[in-house]
């Protein structure tokens, strides 16, 4: 979760951080004014025995391969480059053995928290690949870097370090040792030191939140985390549409990072906008895709927003729903669900099954 879209640098400033986070990654944190001060001020918020919170941070080390990974996510990537990451044979068909290792739980949690199984294993699948791959760096590098190095977004991961430094508290987490993304995120889910203590939940009942090894607790927080955000059960996520005029729609149109919703159904229906049946009140995305012959349109739903809160990207939302619809088909042996097909939306009217990342 959350791999943070960072705010674009221009390559002089690029430059000039690369340079001082590779000075400074020889004399670490434990010298600096910054850290001495931040390591204090967190320790008096929350009760912490100061001198361990800087022994804490003595061990670790600004890392360059970071701020340079801040710089070049994959969701910067255009739709028909990013959407082949995620949507392989692969993924589909580990998907299909996670489910069914896990399907009873899985529709457990769909009960309980009325998020569907697909959207649960999709998370997990595009996160982490299912657990396989839940990051190489030493999480107290990333934030420490990030929080002292990085000064477009040292405010959030000065708050995500301290975070980190309550879970440790609380739920024991070996500081030095935990390994994620280069981000700071953490565990199959991926969740980030503040969603781990916010959303995570014992869901095997042995009274610890576990989101490396419990596959339990993995899903039950990551259902959480979307109904805490929510998710609307039983309620659709995204429709492909055909725009005749799509200038005459750019106002309403969700671009980059700007993910909040501009319309509703009933003002896309008034624009000439053929949907399936729905509320005209519901507040609507219009996201443009960029294809390589060029650009596709769908509705982002309210649950489509929802995926966003996880990682604040329409791409990544896209992703992690085409990949659920493609390993539920498979899951349930429709014979469909492959890395080249389109979704399959549950949707009913006359839009057809064009998928964004149909050729």
């Amino acid at each position: 979760m959350h791999r943070l879209l960072p705010t674009v640098l221009i390559p002089a400033v690029m430059t000039t951080l690369l340079a001082s986070c590779a000075t400074l990654a020889s004399q670490g944190f434990a010298g600096r004014d910054d850290v001495r001060a931040f390591a204090r001020e967190i320790s008096e918020r929350n009760g912490l025995d100061e001198g361990e919170v800087r022994a804490a941070l003595a061990q670790a080390r600004p890392q360059p391969s970071i701020i340079e990974a801040m710089t070049r996510p994959a969701e910067a990537k255009p739709w028909h480059q990013y959407r082949p990451i995620f949507l392989t044979e692969k993924r589909i068909a580990d998907g299909v053995d996670f489910w069914r290792e896990h399907a009873d739980r899985l529709t457990q949690l769909e009960r309980q928290y009325g998020v569907p199984a697909e959207i649960l294993v999709a998370i997990v699948g595009v996160e982490t690949g299912y657990g396989r791959n839940v990051g190489r760096y030493a999480v107290l590098d990333a934030l420490a870097t990030l929080a002292f190095d990085y000064p477009p977004r040292a405010p959030f991961f000065r708050k995500e370090l301290e975070q980190f430094f309550l879970l440790a508290r609380d739920e024991k987490v070996p500081l030095a040792e935990v390994k994620g993304s280069y981000a700071g995120a953490m565990g199959m889910p991926q969740f980030m030191p503040s969603s781990y203590r916010n959303f995570a939940v014992d869901g095997d009942g042995d009274g610890r939140r576990d989101l490396w090894s419990s596959a339990d607790d993995v899903l039950a927080s990551v259902a959480n985390y979307f109904a805490r955000h929510g998710w609307q059960p039983g309620g659709e996520v995204a429709w492909p549409v055909e725009l005749a005029e799509p200038a005459r729609l750019e106002g309403l149109m969700n671009r980059g990072r700007d993910l909040k919703a501009k319309t509703s159904l009933g003002e896309l229906r008034k624009a000439g906008v053929s949907l399936p049946p729905g509320d005209d009140a519901l507040p609507a995305m219009l996201i443009p895709f960029r294809e390589e012959a060029g650009e596709t349109f769908w509705v982002g739903l309210p649950n489509f927003y929802v995926i966003t809160r996880y990682n604040h990207s329409a791409h990544y939302a896209m992703a992690v729903w085409q990949l659920g619809q493609a390993v539920r088909d498979r899951f349930a042996g429709s014979g469909s669900g492959t890395a080249t097909d389109g979704p399959h939306p549950r949707v009913s009217g006359t839009l057809g099954n064009k998928g964004a990342g149909a050729s």
